[in-house]
């Protein structure tokens, strides 16, 4: 399966953004902050393919001779991380906390093995062979930060500052924000998944949290004053479109709180917030099952899950879900209001 050439486009002087032109799992935004001498990278796309996409077009944009010589990892999922080794010179950059998260996910060959050798007609090989299949890590090593940091680091790109902070564990543990003050824009990584009227996204999934977390996050990345918000997925926000997002994650978090002091299991409160479908907009409804599991660790204290346990559940759902639209034509919320 291929995927149509991406979009890129200026957003700020000398600021650019990757978007691709669909949505799904794996397809990260990314940008490109330039100047006369130097240029930086904010997240690489998921492969070599398309990370080799993305170097191609942002020398299109840069003055002869300079080349992308650091990266800004937002977080360590690896549509947001493993492109870099299309540069294997440039510095790359994350927080301390995020090479934790390294090792939580299968290396890149053990995820392209995964994918190209389960079972299809499992609901675990079939979803992953569906979602992931378009990408191919298959000669891809491990990508490694280079230089790590806690709290805020200052950086400056030419004459632009970049301010980048650390988060408390939202999306993931060891998630940051990127601040570009003179071009009044902001990088969020999946601290903020996108979406609009005119270009709907797909659910977030948030596999640290908790969501009060990553609400606080969304406030903070708003009380910096920025006017321009790229989000690590989906389209590009104004501060409407973030305080919009910041209504779906209290939703979310209220639900969960309430299906939880109902003694509700957190897979059957995810099927419930599911059906009743307050976002039939967005994609990928069964990742909720993510985010509420992740919501549920935090008021009873238990574990992190192996993450093919938790895609398990996931695919599971997503079988549930076709199965229920092949066998009625009615939308979800119709059923659970009957």
């Amino acid at each position: 399966m291929t995927i149509n050439r991406a979009n890129v486009s200026a957003i700020a002087e000398d600021l650019y953004v990757w978007l691709p032109p669909k949505r799904g799992w794996g397809l990260a935004n990314c940008g490109l902050l330039a100047s006369a001498k130097t240029a930086l990278w904010i997240d690489t796309p998921y492969d070599p393919a398309l990370a080799g996409e993305f170097l191609a077009a942002s020398r299109r944009l840069l003055p002869a001779g300079v080349e992308v010589d650091r990266v800004i990892v937002t977080h360590a999922n690896g549509d947001h991380l493993w492109g870099a080794g299309v540069v294997p010179d440039a510095e790359v950059i994350s927080t301390r906390e995020a090479l934790e998260h390294i090792h939580y996910e299968p290396t890149p060959q053990q995820q392209h093995a995964l994918v190209v050798g389960g079972d299809p007609d499992s609901p675990l090989g079939g979803y992953l062979r569906e979602h992931f299949g378009r990408f191919d890590w298959s000669a891809t090593d491990p990508v490694h930060p280079d230089t790590v940091f806690t709290g805020e680091l200052e950086l400056r790109v030419g004459e632009y500052p970049v301010q980048v902070t650390g988060l408390p564990a939202a999306h993931t543990g060891g998630d940051l924000i990127v601040h570009l003050p003179y071009q009044r824009a902001v990088f969020t990584g999946d601290v903020i998944f996108g979406s609009t009227p005119e270009y709907p996204g797909d659910h977030p999934v948030h596999w640290a949290g908790p969501l009060e977390n990553v609400i606080t996050a969304c406030e903070r990345i708003l009380a910096t004053g920025a006017e321009i918000f790229v989000p690590g997925h989906g389209p590009v926000l104004d501060r409407d479109g973030v305080r919009h997002h910041i209504a779906y994650l209290t939703y979310v978090r209220e639900r969960a709180h309430a299906l939880h002091a109902a003694g509700i299991p957190a897979l059957d409160a995810a099927r419930r917030v599911i059906a009743e479908q307050r976002h039939p907009e967005l994609g990928l409804p069964e990742r909720l099952v993510l985010t509420v599991a992740a919501e549920y660790r935090h008021l009873d204290g238990t574990e992190v899950p192996n993450v093919l346990e938790a895609m398990g559940q996931v695919a599971q759902v997503a079988r549930e879900l076709a199965e229920d639209a092949a066998r009625s034509p009615r939308p979800r919320a119709a059923a659970a209001r009957d």
